[in-house]
């Protein structure tokens, strides 16, 4: 029986988690997206640490790449800032991502949100519904992933807030018929360079594990519409 491979000798060539270019491009080629738009904070932004073996660069940035290995055409915009809270993200970068008129568009915001004293996670998920609300208004298809469950050491008595904060993105991806991936139980979070220095955010092997399952939701969705958009997305420049 094959030895799960460590840290050390794990690399984008060898990761088992991973896709290569011809298969990403593969499962994309049917995919009808050419507007593909990020929002949020350090999720979003794609903020993280180097690791060996693999290339810097993040999850937004890979999947922006495979998109447009298979549709060259693809427009893409990412907003994210590191500490935005979901109110910041609605007043600093929505009207921005509207104007670009996505038709995908993944959120990835609201764990500030929960590292604030007075955290309120009704408010929490009534500003987040609000926001996926604003972006799915024109037709885009939403995409949102849980955080995974590596809350362990000093931020362990963080993970009542997040166990429940993975339960309102699955209720907020439900309503607004997002694609949603699952992290909260994915083997990866328990390897050993999965985190950053910090940990909080994703090393850059994290950062493609992220990207290599989005890829795959994205390919298995790539042909639904959710209820009530078709023919509704507007392109740049259209006047109704």
């Amino acid at each position: 029986m094959n030895q799960p491979l460590s840290a050390e000798t794990r690399t984008e060539a060898n990761d088992p988690m991973l896709l290569s270019p011809d298969a990403a491009r593969a499962l994309l080629a049917e995919v009808p997206w050419r507007r593909f738009a990020v929002i949020g904070d350090s999720t979003a932004a794609g903020t993280g640490d180097p690791a060996p073996g693999y290339e810097t660069r993040s999850w937004p940035d890979r999947l922006a790449r495979a998109l447009r290995s298979a549709h060259p055409d693809l427009e893409y915009l990412n907003t994210g800032v590191m500490g935005a809270t979901i109110a910041q993200v609605r007043d600093t970068q929505l009207r921005q991502v509207l104007e670009f008129a996505p038709d995908l568009v993944h959120i990835s915001c609201g764990g500030n949100d929960l590292f604030l004293p007075d955290a309120d996670l009704a408010r929490v998920e009534s500003d987040l519904d609000e926001l996926c609300a604003a972006l799915a208004a024109d037709g885009a298809r939403l995409s949102m992933f849980t955080l995974a469950d590596a809350f362990f050491d000093r931020l362990r008595s963080l993970r009542p807030r997040f166990v429940a904060f993975a339960d309102i993105v699955r209720r907020v991806a439900g309503r607004h018929d997002a694609i949603l991936t699952e992290f909260w139980e994915h083997p990866a979070r328990l390897r050993e360079d999965w985190l950053s220095a910090d940990r909080i955010h994703l090393t850059m092997a994290g950062q493609a594990v992220v990207a290599a399952e989005l890829l795959k939701s994205l390919g298995r969705h790539g042909d639904s519409t959710p209820t009530g958009t078709v023919g509704n997305r507007r392109r740049p420049g259209h006047e109704d």
